[in-house]
């Protein structure tokens, strides 16, 4: 009855964890990692054909991205998701399966003319059509008998359409012991789906941590807000771009539109267009209509039964081809513009960051978690330029966030959570955090409200049945990653090697963009070479 932490682990993306019991192969979660890696995953201490089943909490490609590669590497067996994480799924990872064959027509066109080998994607479109064939959709609140010895059930977590918490009842040995996957904990408050629902008993929980270390403070008036920022750009003559996740933080975006529209928010730009550019976001919206029954809340289901469609309204427009796409840079109407992926790194949004960023007319307003090394991080945190499409693109737009949106729960949110099971379960292991959030919110479980928890690094291996870490474990030849003397030193000591890694990160970064700016026009060299010798100027005095 094993347990060990594979990915998530004092990171925020590539959720898995692995679970060995009763003779089988289990993953929570088969995510992948995006923006910076931190910490390099342990590999799965079995090979793929060896995996029984996977557990999904959720859709999002942190939590599902990589099961097209363990279908290529051999898996074979069955999926557990809810029946709305299913239909996202299908979507999803062709979407992720097109990117990364897209990524590899791109790199090697470099690479043949540089004469270097070939670059193959980690999956294809047919890896993620196959795989979608191993899942088997399960309903909100019904305990599934696995195989002899495992039960399962899924509880609606409220963080995106088909998110859960997992109860795994685990026997071995005539040993039972409980074990709760908190998956993403959603905000309480969000449009259209449930608030999370809880659980009341567990020996053991894992649980995210995303927001450990912050609150959301007081709920905003979003229609409010969204309405004084697109009067504002409109006025001015702008657009409004809003890098939106396809699924979920698009549907939540049309939902608030749709009601400014209705309550005629925006003067003298009533008609103005919204233009989705996400054909995954479009297949998604239609997904999130044919869940209505099981996932929507009160509010979105008396629209419903009103005639309503809670996600579409009048001079809403989806651009499904790329020739739809690069229309919309023609119409020179104030618009708004809805496009993916929700942190900058891929898509169609990039395209029209490089039309807008460099209009003062315009805005970018962010709605989502931005992961440290993305384009949107940057962007966030100040970035005066940026590389896109080989160009350099001056930062001139307004760049705004919304605040409190999220659909992740704060620190008080995670409290809540977890305070609603009825007595302290054995151990609780905290995941999928920022590296030091994840050692402040396990502080703050054993100093402040007396749990007994823990932080674990990517190789940690830990025994149900006996309540123990262990260096090895039976069919896990992979030793537990040593922590980092990090977790040894002062508050301040921890601190200066968290930052002395970042430096050595942000080194590389810069090396990179050295490299992809060899070759590029005069002028654009010059001016980085002169930011460098500034930058180095500046510190060297």
């Amino acid at each position: 009855m094993k347990l060990m932490f594979l990915g998530a682990a004092h990171e925020v993306t590539g959720s898995c964890h692995y679970i060995e019991a009763c003779g089988k192969s289990i993953l929570l979660d088969c995510g992948m990692e995006q923006g910076r890696d931190t910490y390099e995953n342990q590999e799965i201490p079995v090979a793929a054909s060896a995996i029984d089943y996977v557990f999904l909490s959720h859709a999002h490609i942190d939590h599902s991205g990589l099961l097209p590669l363990l279908y290529k590497n051999g898996f074979h067996g069955r999926i557990f998701a809810t029946d709305a994480t299913t239909d996202l799924c299908r979507i999803m990872l062709l979407d992720s399966a097109h990117i990364q064959e897209f990524e590899a027509k791109w790199r090697n066109r470099k690479a043949k003319r540089a004469g270097q080998p070939p670059f193959a994607p980690l999956y294809t479109t047919e890896d993620a059509a196959a795989v979608w064939t191993c899942f088997s959709p399960c309903p909100y609140g019904q305990i599934i008998d696995i195989c002899d010895g495992i039960q399962l059930r899924f509880t609606d977590v409220g963080h995106l359409l088909g998110s859960s918490s997992m109860e795994i009842w685990i026997t071995e040995k005539e040993v039972t012991k409980k074990l709760v996957f908190s998956g993403d904990i959603g905000n309480i408050n969000q449009p259209i789906i449930h608030d999370p629902h809880y659980t009341d008993e567990a020996d053991y929980i894992i649980m995210e941590s995303t927001y450990g270390d912050r609150f959301h403070g007081e709920t905003p008036d979003y229609i409010a807000e969204i309405s004084r920022i697109m009067q504002e750009t409109f006025d001015r003559g702008g657009n409004l771009v809003i890098p939106a996740f396809a699924v979920g933080r698009t549907q939540e975006m049309l939902y608030f539109i749709r009601e400014i529209k209705e309550q005629k928010r925006i003067r003298g730009h009533e008609n103005f267009p919204v233009y989705v550019d996400s054909p995954l976001a479009i297949e998604a919206t239609k997904i999130f209509m044919e869940n209505k029954l099981d996932c929507f809340d009160k509010e979105a289901m008396e629209l419903v039964e009103k005639g309503i469609n809670p996600l579409a309204f009048p001079d809403l427009e989806l651009a499904i081809t790329p020739e739809d796409s690069t229309a919309i840079n023609f119409d020179r109407r104030p618009k708004v513009i809805l496009s993916a992926s929700g942190m900058c790194e891929a898509g169609r949004i990039r395209h029209h960051l490089k039309h807008n960023l460099w209009r003062q007319d315009s805005t970018i307003l962010f709605v989502g978690y931005q992961a440290i090394g993305t384009l949107g991080r940057n962007l966030t945190e100040g970035a005066s330029e940026v590389r896109l499409f080989g160009e350099t693109i001056e930062v001139n737009a307004r760049i705004m966030q919304l605040s409190g949106v999220s659909g992740h729960a704060d620190k008080k949110g995670l409290l809540n959570w977890l305070g609603h099971f009825k007595e302290k379960p054995q151990k609780v292991f905290i995941v999928h955090g920022e590296d030091l959030v994840c050692d402040d919110f396990r502080k703050c479980l054993e100093e402040e409200y007396g749990y007994n928890a823990a932080a674990p690094f990517s190789g940690a291996c830990y025994d149900l049945a006996d309540g123990s870490f262990l260096s090895e474990g039976v069919r896990i030849p992979v030793a537990p990653k040593p922590a980092p003397r990090v977790r040894a030193m002062s508050e301040g000591g921890r601190r200066a090697m968290y930052l002395s890694a970042q430096l050595d990160e942000a080194g590389k970064r810069l090396l990179r963009i050295i490299e992809q700016n060899k070759g590029s026009t005069n002028r654009d060299m010059e001016k980085i070479l002169k930011q460098i010798n500034m930058l180095c100027d500046k510190l060297e005095s």
